[in-house]
């Protein structure tokens, strides 16, 4: 697998997780912001005068602040994943490579991935 092609999967994962939660994350604040203006309605006189689309926009509010806030977390928490991965694959490239007498660079490290990857498939 070439390194476009690795990167391009990388990319629409990525992508699959942020959307992910991205929306579980809209639906729990949306529960939460529907849940708060509910007892903010009933316990609170001056809350009870607004009108619908003021209240509406406090709940749009919490639910962009949850898409937001789990989208980033989510993809941020990926790509520390990958780095971690990728680190362990290039620190077991450099062992390698200096075992064979090698001189480590990044073109190296990419033969020998590809020659692992051939090995496995």
């Amino acid at each position: 697998m070439s390194s476009r092609s690795r990167q391009r999967e990388d990319v629409e994962k990525a992508y699959e997780i942020q959307v992910r939660a991205g929306i579980e994350g809209a639906t729990r604040m949306t529960a939460v912001g529907v849940g708060l203006a509910i007892i903010a309605h009933y316990s609170w006189p001056l809350f009870r005068r607004q009108r619908l689309p003021f209240k509406a926009f406090l709940v749009s509010g919490f639910t962009i602040a949850g898409l937001v806030h789990s989208a980033e977390n989510a993809l941020l928490k990926h790509e520390a994943e990958r780095r971690r991965e990728e680190s362990i694959i290039r620190r077991e490239a450099r062992i390698d490579l200096a075992r064979q007498g090698v001189i480590c660079t990044e073109s190296e490290i990419a033969k020998w991935r590809e020659a692992r990857e051939q090995s496995t498939s």
